[in-house]
């Protein structure tokens, strides 16, 4: 009976994430909206923790993240003023936008990718290859 019980908490749990991911996700778009899409990519990428082993939570995380990662058009400039403690969940969701096989999301990935290696160095790629806890 127990088990059932912490099923229930879970559920109840997903639901109240998914929620913060709605409302982020509005955010997300005021700010794309401002022209901020530095600002967007922090906020998508903030909390990611919190979805760790729900897959729908997970799911709607990678959308509200995809959004802010396709309505980038300086990555020079995005990632220059993005602080170095966003890199490596960047870098996770950039593997996973690669995963989605979609053409015009694998071509942005793979430009961020690029920038992103080349500024953060190999060492971000690594830590994602070898994270098999914190996934997104």
């Amino acid at each position: 009976m127990a088990g059932g019980a912490d099923e229930f908490k879970e559920a109840d749990n997903a639901e109240a994430i998914i929620t913060r991911i709605e409302h982020k996700s509005l955010k997300i778009e005021t700010l794309l909206k401002q022209y901020k899409p530095v600002e967007a990519l922090k906020t998508a990428l903030e909390g990611t923790q919190a979805m760790i082993g729900d897959e729908r939570c997970k799911s709607a995380h990678w959308l509200v993240v995809h959004r802010a990662i396709m309505a980038i058009k300086d990555v020079d400039g995005v990632l220059s003023s993005l602080d170095p403690e966003y890199y490596d969940i960047l870098m996770k969701y950039l593997y996973r936008g690669l995963a989605t096989g979609d053409r015009p999301t694998c071509d942005q990935c793979l430009r961020l990718h690029d920038k992103l290696t080349e500024k953060a160095g190999l060492g971000c790629i690594l830590r994602f290859l070898t994270d098999t806890v914190n996934t997104v």
